[in-house]
């Protein structure tokens, strides 16, 4: 290939890619963070417990695939000496992370 053309290929090249601009994925999942809010939590229709003992683990916004999706809460047997600690988002730097519910001591 003549220089004269190798040179222009470069130049047409670098020209080409210097215009290229990437856009970062606005909904990504990194490192557990999500850059796009949760919307607000859904009302639930929580009712009497089934069985006696039970304890209701309300609905949170769970995250699946790119977007927000509603889990909708459950009746769960109660653990004597905890309670239950709902899921939640919390902000973290430019994002949101998941903490997952959990059962805590005391009542």
């Amino acid at each position: 290939m003549p220089t004269f053309l190798r040179r222009a290929l470069c130049v047409f090249a670098a020209v080409t890619l210097s215009a290229c601009v990437i856009v970062p994925d606005q909904r990504h999942y990194a490192g557990g963070v999500v850059l796009v809010a949760p919307p607000p939590p859904r009302e639930e229709i929580v009712g009497v417990a089934p069985v006696p003992g039970q304890v209701w683990l309300s609905g949170y916004w769970g995250w699946v695939g790119d977007r927000h999706e509603w889990v909708p809460g459950h009746w769960a047997a109660g653990r004597p000496g905890r309670h239950w600690v709902p899921d939640q988002w919390v902000r973290q730097g430019d994002g949101w992370r998941m903490k997952p519910g959990h059962w805590a001591r005391g009542d």
